[in-house]
Formats: C-alpha cells, structure tokens, sequence
C-alpha cells in the first residue's frame, strides 16, 4: 500500500474535510479526492461518507485510521529526528492570547533557544482562542494556547494551568464602596462603578457575576481595549473596576495600585490548554516546547 496514499487518508481523517486535508498537505483537493478514491479502489471499501460540510469516516475508515496513524507519526518523528541533526534550528510557530502568551509562555520558551545557536527558533502570533485555532488547524502555526477546549480528530489539547480571576479597583473607588455588603447583595453595590473591559460584551465581568454572585452585571463598560494590560493600566488610574487574572494584576495589587474588591471562597478559574495538530507531536521540536510549557506550568498554578 502506498504510504503517501495512507497520509493523506490519515489527513482527512483527522482534517474531516478534503479542503482542509489539502491546505495542510499543500495539494489541491481534487488530488487529495483523487487519492482517497485510489485507496478505496485498492480496499474494495468506502473509508467516507460525503456530506454536506466535510466529510465522516466508515467504521472501516476509523479502523484503518487508528491501525495506520501511530506508524505514519512514528516515520513523521524518525524524518523530523534526522532534519533536526541536519539543521539544529529548528523554529516553532506558537499561537495563542497576546497577555498570556507575552507574559508567560514566551518568557519560559525562550530558555530553550539557546545563545549559541543550537537552539529552537520562535515565531509568535496573537489572536483569540477561535483564531488561534482555525489557524492551528489550517497549518499556519505549530502550537497553540487556547481557553476552548477543542472538537474533533484534527486537533488535539493538554490542559496547561488554571488562571484565578480577580475583581479589582483603584484604592478610591474601593473607598466610596462597601465591600461586606458584595456577597449579600450579588454586586448591586457595585453598579454605580463604571467597567473595564477587553470587550463590549462584558466576557470577563459577565462570567465573574455568574460565577460569584450567581447574577448578571447591571452596568455597561466605559472603557473597552481588547488588551488585559491595557485594561490593567487604565483600572489602577481610576477609569472602574475590572476582572483580570491574578497572574497578571498580583504585582499592581502588592504595589497598592489596585486592590481586589471580593475574595470568594471559591474563585472564578479559566483553564489554559496546549492545543496541537493530532500527529505533529512526532516532531521534536514541537514535543521539545510542548513538555517544556507543561514543566514551566507547574510553577504558575
């Protein structure tokens, strides 16, 4: 059987589509069409069904799948072995939140690209966690950070860490509030108190109420920048309160800049996952980042 025939079976498998299959192969889809037609030939079965978005696997085709793709990984990780020998500089394309990314995954990647030049290239791109995503899955970056938990066979994630979130305020606006009265009265105490926030939404505001006082929130946002931050910096001159990772607001509350308005038993958390193409941890330099994000992680929760 043609292996090429087998990677691109394994492809759409994982892709379920033939469009998307053929973007990550770089072939066009009636090649990638004609291929999966020749493997049914030579089968004498159908691996998938048409249908009108994608397509779905025969049960022949998922036992085919599963029986074929752990070797074509291993030839992929064996290939990659031998390039990366070849040519020591291997880069990794990593996708994921600009605050995260920019103020942890990065920092801890860049210990392993090495000043003598043995090391692992980095090329970062920022986007939300459907961006990142879709172009994880279009082949467009190698790993990814996303807070959605992604579906299907093309990709796969590892969850990373949980981030607390916080309600926060500058000092003058926790003055003028009385803060033993929250939990009583599912922060209607706080509607007078104009919002920062990274959307007109209200993402982050609007899942802390639902989650602490099982409410939604009255008020609307005034100041609206699609950075944690920026809404971090505008939060400690006055502009409102804001809800933001501990991670990112834990040195402005130890300064005094900002202080947390409500401390509930049980925190807000957002889990973090390290998203890949399935197959692609075969490659060691992606496997090489991938453990090393999970060891830096352990230190962050």
């Amino acid at each position: 059987m043609d292996l090429a025939l087998l990677r691109t079976f394994v492809t759409v498998h994982r892709a379920g589509s033939f469009t998307r299959a053929a973007a990550l192969l770089g072939l066009s889809q009636p090649a990638v069409t004609s291929q999966i037609r020749t493997l049914e030939r030579q089968l004498g079965r159908p691996l998938f069904l048409r249908q009108a978005r994608g397509v779905t696997p025969t049960s022949i085709g998922d036992e085919l799948a599963h029986r074929a793709a752990p070797h074509l990984d291993a030839l992929v990780e064996i290939a990659e072995t031998g390039l990366e020998e070849d040519s020591p500089l291997r880069t990794l394309h990593l996708a994921g939140p600009p605050e995260f990314t920019a103020e942890r995954a990065l920092p801890a990647l860049t210990e392993l690209t090495g000043e003598d030049g043995q090391g692992l290239g980095l090329r970062a791109s920022f986007g939300t966690a459907e961006e990142v995503l879709e172009g994880l899955a279009a082949g467009h970056h190698d790993l990814a950070i996303s807070t959605i938990l992604p579906r299907g066979a093309l990709l796969s994630a590892t969850a990373l860490c949980d981030e607390e979130h916080v309600l926060v305020a500058a000092p003058r606006w926790a003055e003028r509030i009385d803060i033993e009265k929250l939990p009583r009265t599912g922060g209607s105490v706080l509607e007078e108190v104009p919002v920062v926030e990274v959307h007109e939404s209200l993402p982050l505001v609007s899942r802390y109420w639902a989650s602490v006082f099982d409410s939604r929130p009255v008020a609307t946002g005034t100041v609206i920048v699609p950075d944690l931050r920026a809404v971090l910096a505008c939060t400690a001159a006055g502009a409102g309160l804001a809800v933001l990772p501990r991670y990112l607001c834990a040195a402005a509350l130890e300064r005094g800049e900002v202080v947390a308005l409500h401390e509930p038993a049980v925190p807000p958390l957002r889990t973090y996952f390290l998203v890949v193409r399935t197959g692609t941890l075969a490659m060691p330099h992606v496997a090489r980042a991938h453990e090393w994000l999970q060891r830096a992680a352990k230190e962050w929760c």
